[in-house]
């Protein structure tokens, strides 16, 4: 009895495991689609990164690289809402967009 308690124990486990494995590739995936889609529009690379919890995108931050001199921060913003809603087919509670630069 106590040894098919601990084997369905570790099969549960294993089955969440591979669960939340598949859950971090997919995010991974849309993050970097999101990050390519953003570079077509915008003309410069982006960082994606993003925060899931218990199935529910609690945030989206995009980083880029540079200040893009032919977009207002509006068409910005519009741009990576339009993206990340698209790839990762879920709209996040916030969205961060920040631009990194050089000294």
């Amino acid at each position: 009895m106590c040894r098919r308690l601990l084997v369905l124990i570790a099969i549960t486990t294993l089955i969440t495991a591979c669960d939340a494995v598949d859950t971090m590739k997919e995010g991974f995936a849309h993050s970097q689609a999101v990050s390519d889609r953003l570079q077509k529009t915008i003309g410069l690379p982006s960082l994606v990164g993003f925060n899931w919890n218990n199935g529910t995108l609690n945030s989206v931050s995009v980083t880029f690289q540079g200040m893009p001199r032919e977009q207002s921060l509006p068409d910005i913003a519009a741009s990576a809402k339009q993206a990340i809603a698209a790839e990762f087919k879920q709209t996040p509670r916030q969205i961060v967009i920040s631009f990194s630069i050089e000294p």
